[in-house]
C-alpha cells in the first residue's frame, strides 16, 4: 500500500510538473517512439543511492513534493527519471536501464570504487563494433547497465 501511495505521489508530481524547483519546466523532449523517455530506480537506501549515482554519473537530485521517498534525477539540467524507495529487498529481475558513458572500463572501475559490483562477464563488446556494455549492481543490489559507443581495447576483452 505504501508503495502505491508513493508511486501515485511521484506520478502526480511528474504529471503536474510540481517539484521544489522554482522555474517552470518546459515539456519533456520527444525522444521518439521506442526510446527511453523516463525511468525509475528503486532502492532500499535512498541516501546511499543518491551518493552512488551522483558520483558515478554526475547526476543531481530534486526533491519530489509531498514525499521523502523519492527524488527526481537530473542529468545535464534535464529531468530523466526518479530514484525511489522500495519496500524490502531489490529483485535481480528488475528492468535494466543502460546509461551512456564515455569510457566503459573507467566507469566499471568507478562502480567498484563506489561500492557497486560489476556482474561477471561484463563489460563486453557489442557486435559490429557498435560499442561496449557493462552491467552492475549498485550498493543496494539494483541492476543497472552502461553503454559506451567506443568498443573495448583488445587487451581488456
Amino acid at each position: 500500500m505504501r508503495n502505491a501511495i508513493v508511486m501515485m505521489a511521484v506520478i502526480l508530481s511528474f504529471m503536474t510538473g510540481q517539484t521544489q524547483s522554482d522555474p517552470p519546466k518546459s515539456p519533456k523532449p520527444d525522444v521518439g517512439s521506442g526510446r527511453i523517455a523516463w525511468f525509475d530506480i528503486t532502492t532500499s537506501n535512498l541516501p546511499q543511492s543518491r551518493e552512488f549515482y551522483g558520483k558515478l554519473f554526475d547526476w543531481k537530485f530534486i526533491a519530489v513534493q509531498g514525499t521523502n521517498q523519492a527524488v527526481e534525477i537530473v542529468a545535464s539540467g534535464t529531468s530523466i527519471g526518479t530514484l525511489r524507495s522500495a519496500e524490502g529487498k531489490i529483485s535481480g529481475f528488475n528492468g535494466v536501464v543502460y546509461v551512456q558513458v564515455p569510457d566503459i572500463v573507467e566507469s566499471c572501475k568507478k562502480v567498484k570504487e563506489l561500492g557497486g559490483t560489476v556482474v561477471t562477464g561484463f563489460p563486453f563488446n557489442l557486435s559490429g563494433g557498435a560499442g561496449a556494455v557493462g552491467l552492475f549492481l549498485d550498493p543496494s543490489g539494483h541492476p543497472m547497465g552502461m553503454y559506451s559507443r567506443t568498443p573495448l581495447p583488445s587487451a581488456v576483452k
